[in-house]
């Protein structure tokens, strides 16, 4: 089981910005090596789910075990890696 599950909100067709953000989660998984601590979903911003559950309209918007982190923008690597290295309860060596 996951212990950090990141969402990825946008619409569907994806949007450049919101298939970057994706990207760059990815990215940024793939190289720290925590895809088995880590779960990826990219979801319908305007979803009945997700908008009831959050309530963003902005996208690309970037939710982290539930708490949306970033909306309206993508993130940079490294402000993604400080972030999800918060979450994660193990020592990451990247």
């Amino acid at each position: 089981m996951p212990e950090v599950v990141i969402e990825v909100l946008g619409p569907e067709p994806p949007c450049p910005r919101c298939s970057a953000a994706l990207y760059i989660v990815n990215k940024v998984v793939n190289r720290l090596g925590v895809r088995g601590s880590v779960e990826v979903v990219k979801k319908d911003i305007n979803s009945d789910d997700v908008l009831d559950k959050y309530g963003v309209l902005i996208s690309p918007a970037i939710a982290v075990n539930g708490e949306v982190k970033f909306q309206g923008r993508v993130p940079s690597e490294k402000e993604l890696e400080k972030l999800l290295r918060s979450f994660l309860s193990r020592d990451v060596q990247g």
